[in-house]
């Protein structure tokens, strides 16, 4: 009964007409300042959320959750077939599968290009997974047609700069070489384009072609190796653990990288942009406070004569307190649940619509992607009321001290 009066008396304090319009213009502010704030950061946290999840899934759809890697150049790794064997034994691990790549040359019609050959199973279902996931024009089982030249998956931002179009005969220039009396000479091969691929990676989609791996092992003039056995996980946050057990396995020529550390940087400043962003934006909530505090303040000295009276008629020091906590607390509510609706409404809206363009040869992202998450509304909601209510504490302490004999003796 007590905490309904209070919030009673409370809520109609914050709906009254005031003699003093600036307490009123100043509530108003408050309640605009903490609802920016929680908007901004819901905002903020949907971009970097997005960035993140929108560069992990691309990343993760066309690399290794971890790679097993020569630790120095050597001649390649020898024993794949039989170490992809052991490797996927390993808890968590669905697939351990072989990859061969190398710089080559692609001379197109209309440009040629400086481009990353590789080499898959294209028997393997697990090798060709993503790959053909990602197919866009052509297919895969267009690789290894009998009687014609060996088939090419071609990056489709990489096909475009070059003038490469479906079923046309490109040149492949190894840097490898071979030896002549007058020295190294490049090797010279001609692929078939079998199709195109999209990642949505720009650095894969304008850089990479993809084709069989006895096809890569001619080109690049080795033998039966591979430089690289992926390994695939079915729970991609086990793979420091699973790449530390596949070392152990691979033996000291070998290293097991798993995929937070092929990306490190690129994590490690989308985790500080996440830090510094809360940081800053942060700094509008304090606004927001310091407004809920000065709104009080001006309240308590508006209201002096009406607290008299309530404390002269019984009411306690601790109703009297917790009626500036409920409008301060009040404030910041309606200001949360404002800016929680806009903070996610206009990032559901902007990833949608794609609102925000980006160069995607700078980002390796066509547009900013929003990725609001509930848990993060949660926090910086309660984080938003508790700051409001730590606002009210001085102006609810300095109410509840007011003397009733002193204020009404001359009223």
């Amino acid at each position: 009964m007590n905490n309904r009066f209070e919030f009673f008396i409370a809520s109609r304090y914050l709906r009254a007409k005031r003699k003093q319009a600036v307490i009123s213009i100043i509530t108003v502010i408050s309640i605009i300042g903490v609802a920016a704030g929680v908007m901004a950061l819901i905002i903020a946290l949907a971009i970097n959320a997005g960035f993140r999840g929108t560069l992990q899934r691309n990343l993760l759809g066309a690399t290794a959750h971890i790679s097993v890697l020569e630790k120095e150049p050597g001649n390649g790794i020898e024993n794949w077939r039989d170490l992809g064997q052991k490797l996927k034994t390993l808890p968590h691990v669905t697939s351990a599968t072989p990859a061969l790549y190398g710089q080559v040359f692609l001379a197109g019609p209309l440009l040629s290009s400086g481009a990353f050959l590789k080499g898959v199973d294209m028997t393997s279902a697990a090798s060709t997974e993503d790959l053909r996931r990602n197919i866009r024009q052509g297919s895969l089982d267009a690789v290894q047609k009998p009687g014609l030249l060996p088939g090419l998956i071609v990056g489709s931002r990489l096909a475009q700069q070059t003038g490469l179009v479906l079923n046309q005969v490109v040149n492949v220039i190894s840097p490898q070489g071979e030896m002549t009396p007058f020295g190294p000479r490049p090797s010279y091969f001609r692929f078939r384009v079998a199709g195109t691929f999209e990642s949505g990676f720009y650095d894969l989609d304008n850089a990479w072609a993809f084709t069989s791996l006895a096809a890569v092992q001619k080109v690049l003039a080795v033998g039966d190796v591979v430089n690289s056995v992926e390994i695939k996980l079915d729970d991609i946050y086990t793979a420091p653990d699973v790449a530390v057990a596949a070392e152990k396995i691979a033996g000291p020529k070998l290293v097991a990288t798993p995929w937070m550390e092929q990306n490190k940087q690129l994590l490690n400043a989308l985790r500080m942009e996440r830090v510094v962003t809360v940081i800053t934006i942060g700094l509008i909530q304090l606004v927001g406070a310091l407004n809920i505090l000065i709104t009080l303040i001006m309240m308590v000295m508006e209201k002096h004569r009406d607290i008299a009276i309530l404390m002269s008629m019984g009411a306690r020091k601790s109703q009297i307190r917790n009626i500036f906590v409920a409008q301060g607390v009040l404030i910041g509510v309606v200001g949360t649940t404002i800016g929680l609706i806009a903070g996610y409404s206009l990032s559901f809206l902007a990833d949608r619509y794609q609102w925000i363009r980006l160069d995607e040869q700078v980002y390796s992202l066509s547009f900013v992607p929003f990725e609001p998450h509930l848990l993060d509304g949660l926090w910086v909601a309660a984080a938003a009321i508790l700051v409001s209510f730590v606002a009210t504490l001085y102006p609810a302490r300095t109410a509840a001290r007011i003397a009733p004999a002193e204020s009404l003796r001359y009223e």
